[in-house]
């Protein structure tokens, strides 16, 4: 269960990473769609590290 939980969470950082690249990138660029795509990303990895931290779903 500890490798999961360590892949889950490399898996949001990777998430994150990605969303300000897209964002840093269109703010050089220019473009609307990759703040939507950045935020959509940047908002999934902090989301799935918020509900990896908290404990998230309990299994039986």
């Amino acid at each position: 269960m500890r490798a999961y939980a360590a892949a889950t969470a490399a898996l949001a950082l990777v998430f994150v990473g990605l969303g300000i690249a897209l964002i840093v990138e269109t703010a050089i660029v220019g473009g609307a769609i990759g703040y939507l795509f950045g935020l959509l990303f940047l908002g999934a990895g902090a989301g799935r590290l918020y509900v990896l931290r908290r404990g998230g779903a309990r299994r039986p």
